[in-house]
């Protein structure tokens, strides 16, 4: 006997629907954080430009469009990097990361992902350790080297202050030519928060932290991607409304 697929989205092809910024870890995926093969059902079907912003390295939100034959819009390293519709924007003062990861080692410091650390092997713009690194420490150099210190609640981030989610977000609406005002977020963590600040409307899913909870315009009461498809569900209801 085969387990049923969970329930998904039926998305009206002739819609009039907003575009998206969606986060990836903890809102397009499972709570094992794998990614919710849904996605591969609903974001071809979505009619308007979806962003897919990410603390993750440029590479990891690329490849997700690519398999899910959507277009490469992708937000990646919290903001650091931007590329829609091949135009890539690369921000942030990667130098100054590279000089506090070193202090952080040369003080006893590990990131924790191993020899190959693949988190890092590709990010440009920032530096992510994993969760049993050394917080204090981390926190201290972010201070001495005036970086900004985040807990997504899957890694550690350390990343220049005048980088943000919210402000890519603003950088791919131009390329796009809509107002980030039309956009409609779905997020779970505090690099979420700026992203809802910068969209018309947002959502945090069940599993969110405090700050995101905080910041959206509503907190769903289902977690993961079964919040985003809640979200989206709310769109498309209020869309049908004003038909």
């Amino acid at each position: 006997m085969t387990e049923q697929s969970p329930p998904c989205l039926d998305v009206p092809p002739d819609a009039d629907l907003p575009p998206l910024a969606l986060d990836i870890d903890g809102t397009l995926t499972t709570p094992d954080h794998t990614v919710d093969p849904r996605v591969f059902r609903v974001l071809p079907d979505w009619p308007a430009p979806v962003v897919l912003a990410t603390g993750k390295s440029f590479p990891y939100p690329v490849a997700l469009c690519h398999f899910a034959g959507i277009p490469e819009r992708v937000v990646a390293e919290n903001g650091g990097i931007v590329c829609v519709d091949e135009t890539v924007r690369v921000t942030g003062d990667a130098d100054r990361v590279a000089r506090a990861v070193a202090a952080f080692r040369e003080r006893g410091g590990d990131l924790g992902w191993g020899d190959a650390d693949t988190a890092n092997r590709w990010r440009e713009t920032e530096v992510a350790a994993r969760l049993n690194a050394d917080e204090d420490l981390l926190r201290a150099v972010a201070d001495e080297f005036d970086l900004t210190f985040l807990d997504t609640g899957y890694a550690y981030h350390l990343t220049d202050p005048d980088v943000s989610k919210g402000a890519a977000l603003e950088e791919a609406a131009a390329v796009l030519d809509r107002d980030p005002g039309e956009f409609v977020a779905v997020g779970d963590s505090m690099n979420d928060a700026s992203t809802f600040r910068v969209a018309g409307d947002s959502y945090a899913v069940a599993n969110a932290d405090a700050t995101a909870r905080e910041a959206a315009d509503t907190v769903l009461d289902e977690g993961y991607m079964d919040g985003t498809l809640a979200a989206l569900a709310a769109v498309i209801e209020r869309a049908d409304r004003r038909v």
